[in-house]
């Protein structure tokens, strides 16, 4: 029998209307993410359902929704982690009091998530004075990421300016590239050794697994028109965006070991 994942949703904001209007909501975004993996599950597919929670809106998953759930994802945002936002704060409140209360509930960061995963547990988030990383990125990992990964190196989506400059406490470092030291974190449950991802408590990457090109195209646009974006980050940009990356294989295929599917 294939068993049955309750996933909720931490909600960070709402994407551009260009992408709504092809796309849909991150909620409808991250379905698709999923969905879309379970052809590179080996062995019966799980079956799963997808609660999402406005954190802006101040919407949490309750006690009881916790107690029935088995994992959390967080999602990116245009805000920064360390901006004087009224919902911040209590989303690091929440992820703290999850890691420690809750611990069996896997908790995935997503870009934003990892940044504010990593303040909530005695980390940073900081501008990256190295500048953007917009596209595909080509992250190489450390002996434990190549390990769990199965591959030396994985291409992800990125779109970020900020970053984590270093590990929180007793979490382990997965891969990094030049501009980004940081590309992904895990954290082990307390006395295990990490032989599989079942063994991870919480796990990140900076990038985005659940972009594709045309997304991020349609992001390049806008901050282009705004001018966030210089020409010469927007060119590299538009070119990297339309490479080929490991989202919907590897690193989906990482969140669901991560949430107890065998793959």
């Amino acid at each position: 029998m294939s068993k049955h994942v309750r996933i909720g949703l931490l909600i960070c904001d709402t994407p551009l209307p260009t992408v709504v209007s092809t796309y849909g909501d991150y909620l409808s975004i991250f379905h698709t993410l999923l969905e879309s993996s379970l052809a590179y599950i080996d062995g019966p597919c799980p079956s799963f359902a997808l609660t999402g929670y406005d954190v802006v809106q101040g919407k949490f998953p309750t006690s009881e929704d916790l107690s029935n759930m088995d994992g959390i994802l967080i999602s990116g945002s245009g805000a920064s982690a360390y901006s004087p936002l009224p919902w911040i704060d209590p989303l690091l409140d929440f992820i703290s009091r999850v890691t420690i209360q809750h611990p069996m509930v896997k908790i995935i960061g997503i870009c934003f998530g990892q940044q504010v995963v990593a303040r909530a547990l005695g980390g940073d988030c900081v501008r990256n004075e190295r500048g953007w990383e917009i596209g595909v990125y080509e992250v190489d990992l450390t002996d434990l990421g190549r390990r769990l990964f199965q591959k030396d190196t994985l291409r992800i989506q990125e779109m970020h300016r900020d970053h984590v400059p270093s590990l929180p406490p007793n979490f382990l470092l997965l891969g990094s590239t030049p501009k980004c030291d940081v590309q992904g974190m895990l954290l082990p449950y307390e006395s295990r050794d990490v032989n599989n991802f079942e063994d991870v408590h919480i796990l990140c990457v900076q990038g985005h697994p659940e972009f594709v090109s045309d997304m991020v195209q349609k992001i390049i646009d806008a901050r282009e028109k705004s001018g966030v974006l210089d020409a010469p980050t927007v060119r590299e940009a538009r070119h990297r965006a339309t490479q080929e990356d490991d989202g919907v294989g590897a690193i989906t295929r990482a969140i669901w070991k991560t949430l107890g599917i065998t793959c």
